[in-house]
């Protein structure tokens, strides 16, 4: 079953942010690990943000929390934004599809 996890927290340094997404990004290519990550920026809240990790399983995420570069980048992102709320979900179902005019 397919395993979201999001992170959520305030950060100042929007750049620094998205320059520590990049670079974990390029190091992380290849290896055992996440399908896709978002970051979101919270439109009524300035500063909050909140990223999007998805992977194919529970499991999966588990392997990738326990390499020493996923938790070198969880450190780094924690000394950048200090407290960080994580939450797990399993995917259980997809978003509608709306058709029609725009």
């Amino acid at each position: 079953m397919t395993f979201v996890q999001t992170l959520s927290f305030a950060c100042e340094d929007e750049d620094g942010l998205f320059a520590l997404m990049d670079e974990w990004g390029q190091h992380t290519v290849g290896a055992i690990g996440y399908w896709q990550s978002v970051i979101m920026k919270d439109r009524d809240r300035p500063g909050a943000f909140t990223i999007w990790v998805e992977f194919p399983s529970y499991e999966e995420a588990m392997q990738n929390s326990n390499r020493p570069e996923t938790d070198g980048y969880a450190r780094r992102l924690r000394d950048m934004v200090g407290e960080i709320e994580y939450r797990n979900y399993d995917l259980v179902g997809g978003a509608a599809s709306v058709t029609g005019p725009r």
